[in-house]
């Protein structure tokens, strides 16, 4: 397996975590810190949602095409690094789109990779329409974890050289966009990881785990390892969402709620540019069927804000925010139902009450 797929197909299983990376160790940590333990409990859970990540094994598509007298750009397909991903896919499809054209653009879709796309149009220049079936909070990226790491992007051995380059170049990208955004206007902020993971060798993502540090037995307070900790942006995805949408229409974007059944309604349309930011509805509209879903399922607790840090590994994943204390721990081939299944949730939050249960104070 190449070094980069370590990272970017991480869970095999339904019973890895939603989001959580490799790191190699850079150095051994020193540091002492008592980590306050989540509460967890079933009777903690505030709101459960399901949501299904628009997954191709052979990696997220970003391509130009003629549609009768338009230029067609796709940009969809990312698993579970859409948020991750989205500023800098966006770019290479701005890249291939814009150059020599005039005139109003269409974006469809009103997800992150939408609303990315769209304010990268509008930045160039250009006046944009975004058409979609669903707007936030009722798109799939509103219930994305956030954690600002690409994770099952596609599988390893099924991605092409020039894929590992889009994807590379989409990953710099985004991390230099986030980086400015950092802030409570748009819901972004650095975190302290921590990562269990057996598998440390290096990668070409290694630039984007910064301090990495492999702890030793003494400095762990989990009941796993071995254990890692980095530092990471997380995204708080409801109100980034929100924020995108404003920025959108404060510079003149329109959002027009529209379902398309076919490309020749697309074809209908008077921009002569059209970006295809559809997600999983691609599977239909242009008859992709490599793109399948991969149902992720959250529990959300009770906000808990000294919960200052975040973790993912074989019980799952934790990601604190303002609205909630995200639970996850699903990766379901093949579920097209965006419903929370209660046996699941139930585990999901067992094997998280056992985890935090079991934290200590390091030595």
């Amino acid at each position: 397996m190449p070094p980069m797929d370590r990272r970017l197909f991480l869970a095999t299983s339904a019973s890895l975590p939603l989001a959580g990376c490799v790191t190699p160790p850079r150095s051994v940590s020193t540091a002492r810190a008592c980590l306050v333990p989540v509460t967890v409990s079933p009777e903690r859970v505030i709101r459960t949602v399901a949501g299904l990540r628009p997954y191709r094994e052979e990696g997220f598509v970003v391509r130009a095409e003629p549609l009768g007298d338009k230029r067609l750009v796709h940009n969809y397909g990312h698993g579970g690094g859409g948020i991750t991903l989205s500023w800098g896919s966006s770019r290479l499809a701005t890249q291939l789109g814009l150059p020599g054209h005039a005139g109003p653009v269409a974006v469809l879709g009103a997800g992150v990779m939408g609303l990315s796309t769209a304010r990268l149009v509008q930045e160039a220049g250009f006046p944009v329409t975004i058409y979609a079936k669903a707007l936030p909070p009722d798109t799939t990226s509103n219930i994305a974890g956030g954690q600002i790491m690409p994770f099952s992007v596609y599988k390893p051995g099924r991605e092409s050289a020039e894929f590992r380059a889009q994807l590379l170049a989409a990953m710099d990208y985004s991390w230099r966009r986030f980086q400015i955004m950092v802030g409570e206007e748009y819901g972004i902020r650095w975190l302290p990881t921590y990562e269990q993971s057996d598998n440390m060798g290096p990668s070409p993502l290694d630039p984007y785990y910064v301090d990495a540090k492999l702890l030793t037995a003494a400095e762990n307070p989990f009941p796993a390892t071995p254990m890692q900790r980095f530092t990471t942006m997380y995204v708080e995805v409801g109100h980034y969402l929100r924020q995108l949408t404003r920025d959108l229409e404060l510079a003149g974007g329109r959002i027009v709620v529209r379902e398309f059944a076919t490309p020749a309604e697309i074809g209908a349309l008077s921009e002569g540019l059209v970006f295809n930011c559809t997600g999983l509805g691609s599977r239909a509209l242009f008859n992709d069927t490599a793109m399948e879903p991969k149902r992720g399922q959250l529990a959300v607790l009770l906000p808990q804000p000294e919960v200052q840090y975040a973790y993912s590994g074989n019980s799952g994943y934790m990601f604190p925010r303002a609205d909630g204390i995200l639970l996850g721990g699903t990766f379901e081939i093949g579920e097209w139902d965006p419903t929370p299944q209660p046996a699941a949730i139930a585990r999901i939050v067992e094997n998280h009450r056992r985890f935090f249960s079991a934290m200590r104070c390091p030595a």
